[in-house]
């Protein structure tokens, strides 16, 4: 019988011993509880970019399909008009490419505000810029300062692929990733590439916010430089300043 006792007593002393801490259990119970949050996060995540993907490609196949509609309609009038012996008029167009070509020296003030307005603070700075009337009055006060025209499709794509920097918190943030975007300017539909790209080129409803979510491009100096003597003559005498049309293609291929 002393003996029984005696193991009793080691089994009770043993179960004691192996008696583990409240606090402890309660850190294991509440990693435990991190580790779970963590693994659904990573779940949710990964479904969601398998998602925002599917939409992307959605989207792009879209804008495509748009793309193509309104090249084949314009095919269509001008030959229409060909045919019928007259001429087919493009609806005027509604974005511009503005590029400053001179620095600082001999600015006059009042260009100098407006330049600041179109966020072309320094040489070789490129905006997008929604034509209107106020804004061409503001082009022409500016003309010996910049050039600008109206870029294409492809254009607006390369500068967006190649130079395109987002504002987020007021900081310069390469677009490497759709992520990017859809935080500057997910609250206004805009979510990928193609939807920013299709936003700036159709000049759509949410033109300002995708715009001012641009950061000005930074373009170097063009393939094989501007002339000293004709830079500051206009465009249409020879020159490189004004107005160039669609020839501001050209010009932003020599510059990417």
């Amino acid at each position: 019988p002393t003996c029984l006792a005696h193991r009793e007593q080691i089994s009770q002393t043993s179960t004691m011993a192996l008696k583990v801490p409240e606090s402890v259990l309660k850190k294991q119970a509440t990693q435990a509880k991190i580790a779970e949050e963590a693994k659904q996060a990573s779940y949710e995540a990964k479904q969601k970019k398998r998602q925002d993907k599917k939409d992307a490609i959605a989207s792009a196949e879209k804008y495509a399909a748009e793309y193509k509609a309104a090249e084949e309609a314009a095919t269509t009038n001008r030959r229409e008009a060909k045919a019928q012996g007259g001429f087919f008029v493009p609806a005027m167009p509604k974005l511009v490419l503005i590029i400053r070509i001179r620095g600082i020296i001999g600015v006059s003030p009042k260009a100098k505000k407006i330049m600041q307005l179109f966020r072309l603070r320094q040489i070789h700075n490129a905006t997008f810029v929604k034509l209107n009337e106020s804004t061409i009055r503001m082009l022409r006060l500016i003309e010996p300062y910049v050039t600008y025209g109206y870029p294409s499709r492809s254009t607006v794509e390369k500068l967006i692929y190649k130079r395109g920097f987002g504002k987020l918190n007021k900081q310069r943030i390469p677009i490497a990733d759709n992520s990017v975007i859809e935080e500057g300017v997910g609250s206004v539909g805009v979510k990928c590439c193609a939807d920013l790209i299709h936003e700036i080129y159709t000049v759509g409803p949410h033109f300002k916010e995708a715009n001012n979510f641009l950061w000005p491009f930074k373009l170097t100096s063009p393939r094989g430089g501007f002339s000293n003597k004709t830079k500051l003559v206009h465009f249409l005498e020879g020159g490189e300043a004004g107005n160039r049309g669609e020839e501001i293609n050209k010009l932003v291929k020599r510059m990417i």
